[in-house]
């Protein structure tokens, strides 16, 4: 049977999706749509299935909770016609091959059509199924590259430079698990599916687009208005670091105003308007960085944290996230059952709190090939 219901409500129950994928992207759309009730299959090759499970298994573990295993060799007839079975009895198809690999297998869109009208394909790539650079290989890091990220400024004296998140997998996941659940509804009203074209590139160039400089406008950062010298991250005197956004004035002059007796360089009122903190950004931020780095972290928490700021730590160590009485209090981050011979795992949860109840820490990442036989013997039944 599969992976237990989301809670009293229907959520994406009986919603069946066949995951081909591999690793991040295509993990993390299947995984939101798992969370959220559907039974996602997870369709492995014989010879250890997604290299995820030996490269980075904590990660393959929270890629993969709540989803069911089942090992086909695709490159055979038997496995091939066995997922067109499968295909007759889903919803949805999530792959992430370059262009033209399935259509090399036999298992196109127009294939995957015939054995299912309703099926919806949702096909992840680096750079979308079409275009000059479509069949180009590529990671997160060169679609970031392309996209505009690196153009969005974010301080005055420093290039972007790259983050430890992979924000265009992410990104790209979570358009093709929205544009999946989508079209799945779409298909059950028309009886029409579709094959959806998801690029990693274009899912970034969307996030970035909003906030990267017109053409006819200034790259300098120091030019845009988004560039502050007061929305920063500052490091203090024990070596930790905090970020302030006291981007509108209120919040500035709550914290001049409430340090100006110990710091005395804060009783200057020249910088009260945010046009003024804005043309003076240089200036403030220089100004911030020798006050916070006066004081340690403690010292800063404590003060702060009796004021009505924006501000925070910066935790730099899973163990501080963890820790954090906020994360606690909201249940953010929880224990997820072992399955087999896997210890129980800590995860973060669906990042989302239904009013109807979401359990989407309910079923480990199954064992590679797990539930072959039980999801074989449904075909039948």
């Amino acid at each position: 049977m599969p992976v237990g219901p989301t809670a009293g409500w229907p959520g994406l129950r009986g919603v069946r999706v066949l995951d081909l994928s591999r690793l991040l992207p295509g993990g993390f759309a299947t995984l939101a749509m798992a969370d959220l009730g559907a039974d996602v299959i997870k369709i492995e090759s014989p010879n250890g299935g997604d290299y995820g499970r030996l490269v980075a298994p904590d990660a393959f573990a929270a890629l993969n909770r709540n989803k069911r295993s089942v090992v086909l060799d695709l490159r055979e007839a038997a496995g091939r016609e066995t997922l067109l079975r499968l295909v007759e009895r889903s919803d949805a198809v999530v792959e992430s091959h370059r262009p033209g690999v399935l259509e090399g297998m036999g298992l196109g869109f127009q294939q995957l059509r015939a054995a299912n009208r309703r099926v919806v394909l949702c096909s992840i790539t680096g750079y979308g199924q079409t275009g000059p650079y479509a069949r180009r290989p590529g990671h997160d890091l060169n679609f970031l590259a392309l996209s505009g990220f690196f153009a969005v400024p974010h301080r005055t004296d420093a290039p972007v430079d790259r983050v430890g998140v992979r924000v265009a997998d992410l990104a790209g996941a979570m358009y093709a698990a929205l544009t999946t659940a989508v079209a799945v509804s779409s298909a059950r009203l028309t009886g029409e599916g579709q094959h959806l074209d998801v690029s990693l590139h274009e899912a970034a160039a969307a996030w970035s687009g909003v906030l990267a400089p017109p053409s006819e406008e200034s790259p300098t950062p120091a030019d845009n208005p988004l560039v502050t010298g007061d929305n920063d991250v500052f490091l203090l005197a024990d070596g930790r670091r905090i970020a302030l956004a006291t981007f509108e004035d209120k919040f500035w002059l709550t914290f001049r105003q409430a340090l100006s007796g110990e710091f005395p360089v804060l009783a200057d009122d020249r910088y009260d308007r945010r046009a003024d903190r804005t043309r003076a950004k240089d200036e403030v931020r220089a100004l911030l960085r020798g006050v916070f780095a006066r004081r340690d972290l403690a010292w800063w928490s404590a003060t702060l944290s009796g004021l009505d700021l924006p501000w925070a730590p910066v935790h730099e160590s899973t163990a501080e996230v963890l820790a954090d009485e906020h994360v606690v209090a909201r249940g953010l981050v929880g224990t997820l059952p072992g399955s087999g011979s896997a210890h129980p795992r800590q995860q973060v949860r669906f990042p989302v709190v239904f009013g109807s109840g979401l359990d989407s820490l309910r079923g480990a990442a199954p064992g590679h090939g797990e539930h072959t036989a039980e999801v074989l013997a449904e075909l039948d039944s």
